[in-house]
């Protein structure tokens, strides 16, 4: 009887297994296929294009020099306040995005804004005032700048269409001065003063090339496979350079060259903009 069950059971045992492999080859053929290759990393250029907005901006107190007759420098003076406005960015870029974690960019931005400020003499404002008296001054000068700015940025993945990022920069900023108009006013605590009223002066603006650097924060928002909405902050500190030329009367004194200085600016910046991939 076991003789006859034996072959039986063997059989039976045999098509189990065949089955068995015929069900994981089936497994095989349908299961998903794992991409190891890093294909689906996006690489490729991308341009871009930025707005932003200044909600505060802090500089160093400009500096000039007065002359006396004779040509000797009389005085070394500081602004005793000065307040940049809050300015409006505009700019475009290119760059490329070399993997899923780093991509670099060349941008330009152009912004503008203006200067007020104060500053004394220890010199009465003409000979119509008393000895003892001060000369004060309310300045105010408008500028424009062109910034050009080379930026390594790093991705730190992407979350439910959101992709935070941290970044720096280096470039140079071109700051272009209008003319200072300076409003004197006789200083004295005493009221000695005579009351006399002075008209406003204008010392012509310089311009210069300043080192700036830049640091940034943000996230990237998919609105497409291909369009990113880039929304971030800036931290961008521009060194200080030329800012206006002596007057006639002390170029007649034997005065040439920058009278004053500013001291340069840092801008806290929210900006917001659009970058399209363009491979």
């Amino acid at each position: 009887m076991f003789r006859r069950i034996a072959p039986i059971g063997i059989a039976v045992l045999a098509g189990l297994i065949a089955t068995s492999a015929v069900a994981s080859d089936l497994d095989i053929i349908n299961a998903p296929e794992i991409d190891v290759s890093g294909g689906g990393v996006a690489e490729g250029w991308y341009i871009r294009g930025d707005l932003g907005y200044s909600g505060w901006m802090k500089s160093g107190k400009p500096d000039y020099t007065v002359y006396a007759p004779g040509g000797s420098v009389f005085s070394q003076e500081t602004f005793d306040s000065a307040r940049f406005s809050k300015s409006m960015s505009y700019g475009v870029g290119m760059g490329y995005q070399f993997n899923s974690m780093f991509r670099a960019d060349l941008t330009t931005d152009f912004f503008n804004g203006n200067l007020s400020g104060d500053s004394n003499i220890d010199l009465p404002c003409s000979d119509s005032e008393p000895a003892g008296t001060s000369c004060g001054f309310s300045h105010k000068a408008d500028y424009n700048a062109i910034n050009v700015m080379a930026n390594g940025y790093m991705d730190l993945g992407t979350f439910a269409g959101f992709t935070p990022y941290v970044g720096a920069g280096a470039g140079v900023t071109h700051v272009s001065w209008d003319d200072l108009r300076s409003k004197p006013y006789c200083e004295d605590g005493s009221e000695a003063c005579s009351g006399e009223t002075y008209l406003s002066g204008r010392l012509k603006g310089e311009d210069s090339w300043r080192f700036t650097y830049a640091l940034m924060a943000g996230a990237a928002v998919d609105l497409t496979e291909r369009i990113k909405l880039d929304l971030g902050y800036r931290f961008s500190d521009t060194a200080g350079g030329k800012m206006f030329r002596y007057g006639a009367t002390e170029q007649g004194w034997g005065a040439s060259g920058t009278k004053g200085r500013d001291d340069g600016f840092q801008k806290h910046e929210f900006r917001a903009g659009i970058r399209i991939n363009t491979w």
